[in-house]
C-alpha cells in the first residue's frame, strides 16, 4: 500500500461493491454527474499490462457489467469509460453514463460547460442511483 496514493488509503467514493481484487463505487464528488462509477483495483498497481492475465480479464469483465447495467438500466446516450491515472496512478477505470442535457456533452465531462442541466432532471437521476448501487452489487455478486 502506498502512504501517499489516495485509492491505497480509501475507497474513493461509496463502495457498491466489493471482492479481492477490485472494488465499484459511485463518484459522489462530481454532482452534475451523479451516474459516474470507478471499478477499482485493490492493490496499487499503476498500469494496466503489470497485472496478470487472469486479473485482467476479470477486471474487464467488471467493466464491461458495469457498462452494461447503466446502459440498460438508466438509458443513457453514451457510456465514457477512461482509465487515465495521471493525478492518481493507481489503476481504476471511470465508467460515466452520459446524457444529452448534461453540462458538457458531448465534449467530456472535465470541459468547460456548455448548458446548465435542469435540477429537476438532475435530482431524477440521482434519485434512482441508490437502487442502481443495489443492481450493480447483486449482479456483479452472482458472476464471481
Amino acid at each position: 500500500m502506498s502512504e501517499i496514493c489516495p485509492l491505497c488509503q480509501e475507497d474513493g467514493g461509496l463502495a457498491v461493491y466489493r471482492e479481492p481484487l477490485l472494488r465499484v463505487v459511485r463518484v459522489l464528488d462530481t454532482p452534475a454527474h451523479p451516474a459516474f462509477y470507478r471499478v477499482v483495483l485493490n492493490r496499487h498497481v499503476a498500469e494496466f499490462s503489470q497485472l496478470p492475465v487472469g486479473e485482467r480479464m476479470r477486471l474487464m469483465e467488471v467493466v464491461a457489467q458495469v457498462e452494461a447495467l447503466l446502459l440498460r438500466e438508466l438509458q443513457p446516450v453514451k457510456l465514457n469509460l477512461a482509465s487515465l491515472g495521471n493525478v492518481v496512478p493507481h489503476l481504476h477505470w471511470h465508467v460515466v453514463a452520459r446524457f444529452a442535457d448534461d453540462a458538457q456533452f458531448p465534449a467530456p465531462i472535465w470541459a468547460n460547460a456548455v448548458r446548465e442541466r435542469e435540477p429537476a432532471a438532475l435530482a431524477e437521476l440521482a434519485g434512482r442511483l441508490p437502487a442502481m448501487d443495489r443492481l450493480l452489487a447483486q449482479a456483479l455478486g452472482e458472476s464471481t
